[in-house]
């Protein structure tokens, strides 16, 4: 088996009397717990309430951004997540590629390429990196601070979630729910450089759970397996 070390990454002077900055910088921050029609434990929990089923399935659309280089990637694919911990993320557009995870192993399967990439999912899907929160949603309130934020779509909330240990690939997390069900229906995720990856969910459904045997992976004849260091 090869090894494979895989790195993080890739005036004008207007006088304002002191209260009025007061104000300006107050609207400014972030809606505090108690502000708008909801809670955050209102809306954290009702997300909670919704997500907790054996697991659910989901059309997604990624964008990701790389700010420094100009650079917007597109991607879609088909999610399957299984409680607690497992999760299947089926890229079909532009090249396809599978990610796997039984809640600890990791498999990055390249059919195009006759490629396996095999590693530990702590080090790609914990501490929410990955959006790894979708396969055990109560993990939001252990590693995150939150806080309200206005929304661009009038029938959203939008929670922001500040790692309590950020690293490099995951300096913040902004959530867009539905208020009428609950529905994740936007995750924005970034990283210390700057760079931006959403990801929205489409047809979720939560009344057919995907079967256990889509979590593991077995290695095809003849491929290249590529060890993974963390």
């Amino acid at each position: 088996m090869k090894n494979l070390r895989t790195d993080g990454r890739k005036s004008i002077l207007i006088v304002i009397p002191t209260i009025m900055l007061a104000i300006a910088w107050s609207l400014a921050q972030p809606l505090p717990a108690s502000a708008g029609d909801k809670t955050i434990d209102t809306i954290i929990a009702g997300v909670e309430a919704r997500y907790n089923v054996p697991g659910f399935t989901a059309d997604f659309e990624q964008e990701s951004i790389l700010k420094a280089m100009a650079v917007t990637d597109t991607a879609s694919g088909r999610l399957m997540v299984r409680q607690p911990g497992k999760m299947r993320w089926e890229y079909l557009v532009p090249d396809p590629q599978t990610i796997i995870t039984d809640g600890n192993d990791l498999w990055i399967y390249r059919p195009q390429e006759n490629q396996v990439l095999v590693g530990k999912a702590p080090s790609f899907f914990g501490e929410g990196k990955g959006a790894g929160f979708l396969s055990n949603i109560k993990t939001v309130r252990k590693s995150f601070q939150l806080s309200l934020e206005p929304a661009e779509d009038a029938t959203h909330y939008r929670l922001k979630l500040l790692p309590n240990k950020s690293s490099v690939d995951l300096m913040a997390v902004e959530l867009d729910i539905a208020k009428k069900t609950f529905n994740l229906v936007r995750i924005t995720t970034f990283n210390v450089y700057g760079d931006e990856t959403r990801i929205e969910l489409k047809n979720v459904n939560f009344n057919d759970p995907p079967p256990e045997e889509l979590f593991r992976f077995s290695v095809p004849e003849g491929a290249d397996v590529l060890k993974m260091n963390p």
